[in-house]
């Protein structure tokens, strides 16, 4: 009687595939009867390669923002921590080729190579441009982003509180930026270029986070929450000329003095003169936008003044997103620019998800692992920015002046969480090649511990300070960008 062979079933052989380690399986389970794949046909993989990605984007932003919110957190928290997941540190699904990672490192090549029985050139070529695809994605993300946050931040708000916001963001934006930079030099021996993009990283604040704590709270109209607040509105433009700044430095890669100079001068000349041309061009606008007649009358003019205003921060060597925040603000003053907010909710949920679960995707957090001997000094490096990154806004409490009882410590703690705009920085600095991994998955274990930490310090700092008085109807505050920056600064 013949042996009755094993049941095998269809499913199987590519369970066996994934279970097993790409190295440990041989050769000829991928390459026997395999015929050259035809260039013609790597178009389809590509675009199949790039839907998957986004599939496994999406899912895992909305999973993770969704988690978040339950558990009272960010959402964006959850998109990077949903990144990292996918990304190089687990799961392998979302893999980029500046990780040093090959085609057959990702789950999703090794899935079309196995469906379309393509060869070693062709996973090699889908690979790349898959990747190119995904990264161009996100960088429209951030684009639209740093949009939309300019569309948020209301010059306005700064005569609230007049100079007392604008020390306040300064000392939060000095103090952290020289301990964080000259720590890093001195202590660890961090080249002048990584070091400064490190210290850059550690000047932000999220507007956002702290405005939703004090809202909470019902601090937000306190005088403690108008510091904040405006504050934050001032340290999200001078975070983002020092963000032109150093990655203009890390293109030159050197650090010249004049060159800083220059750049320093025409990041604040082209923000300052965008506002400032704003008023003559918001008229505009408004009329060309109010003669369309078709769908996207408002929004397709104002997204292309993002772009091109995108494209002329590139011709004078800054940021691109540099030109989409000078934008977002110009556009502040038209009339329509709550209804401008709305029409762009939409194309930010779809884009800003991508850039934030790609930057946690590239993130590996393996070399934090203390196990290893190596990776030791980068939990050391993380360890020392969280104290920096912390100190150096707390401080900022006690750049007020002229106001007796006020709470310092909350508006510090106020100044705390780096969220989006602090994960801003860590991908531009890992795209532009200038932070090496244990810096980069220092700083993002930085962003991570600082917005968890914020709201909770927050609201200790605020528990025994007295309720804020009812508010009062304030008389129409001025739209000039100095005016609005000088005045009421009793």
């Amino acid at each position: 009687m013949f042996p009755t062979p094993p049941l095998v079933l269809p499913w199987q052989p590519l369970a066996a595939l994934w279970s097993t380690p790409l190295s440990a399986q041989p050769a000829s389970l991928f390459l026997a009867e395999v015929a050259e794949t035809p260039q013609a046909e790597y178009g389809s993989f590509v675009v199949t390669g790039v839907l998957l990605s986004l599939i496994v984007v999406y899912f895992t932003s909305k999973l993770g923002g969704e988690l978040s919110k339950r558990l009272d957190l960010p959402p964006v928290l959850g998109e990077l921590v949903g990144g990292v997941l996918v990304g190089v540190s687990a799961f392998h699904l979302l893999m980029f080729p500046e990780n040093s990672a090959g085609a057959t490192d990702s789950v999703i090549i090794q899935s079309l190579q196995w469906l379309g029985n393509l060869d070693t050139a062709a996973v090699t070529q889908i690979f790349q441009s898959q990747s190119e695809v995904i990264e161009v994605l996100a960088e429209l993300g951030v684009i639209v982003l740093l949009f939309e946050i300019g569309l948020e931040s209301d010059l306005r708000e700064l005569g609230k509180v007049g100079y007392q916001a604008a020390i306040v963001a300064v000392v939060g934006v000095v103090t952290p930026f020289a301990l964080g930079t000259l720590g890093l030099m001195f202590f660890f021996h961090t080249p002048a270029i990584p070091a400064i993009f490190a210290g850059a990283a550690l000047t932000a604040t999220s507007i956002g986070i702290t405005s939703k704590v004090l809202s909470e709270l019902g601090y937000l109209k306190s005088t403690e929450g108008q510091i904040i607040v405006g504050a934050a509105v001032m340290d999200d433009v001078l975070g983002i000329v020092v963000l032109a700044v150093v990655a203009s430095l890390a293109k030159t890669g050197e650090v010249d003095l004049l060159n800083v100079l220059f750049l320093i001068g025409s990041a604040s000349a082209f923000l300052v003169g965008s506002v400032l041309l704003g008023k003559f061009f918001n008229s505009s606008f408004m009329a060309i936008a109010d003669k369309l007649q078709t769908r996207g009358a408002l929004l397709i003019p104002a997204f292309t003044f993002a772009l091109f205003m995108a494209v002329l921060a590139n011709l004078i060597h800054l940021e691109a997103i540099l030109g989409a925040f000078a934008a977002g603000l110009v556009l502040d003053e038209t009339d329509k620019r709550k209804e401008l907010d709305q029409q762009v909710m939409p194309i930010a949920d779809i884009l800003v998800p991508i850039f934030f679960v790609t930057v946690g995707a590239k993130a590996d957090l393996s070399v934090l692992n203390p196990i290893v001997p190596e990776n030791r000094a980068g939990l050391v490096i993380a360890s020392f920015l969280i104290v920096v990154a912390i100190a150096g806004k707390v401080v900022t409490g006690w750049g007020v002046f002229g106001k007796p009882g006020i709470n310092r410590l909350a508006i510090g703690f106020g100044m705390v969480p780096r969220g989006e705009v602090g994960l801003v920085f860590a991908g531009i600095g890992s795209a532009s090649g200038v932070l090496d991994k244990p810096l980069e998955a220092a700083i993002i274990v930085m962003v991570i511990l600082t917005t968890f930490l914020a709201p909770p310090l927050l609201q200790w700092a605020l528990k025994d300070s007295p309720a804020p008085e009812p508010e009062v109807k304030a008389p129409p505050q001025p739209t000039n960008f100095f005016a609005a920056l000088f005045s009421n600064s009793k």
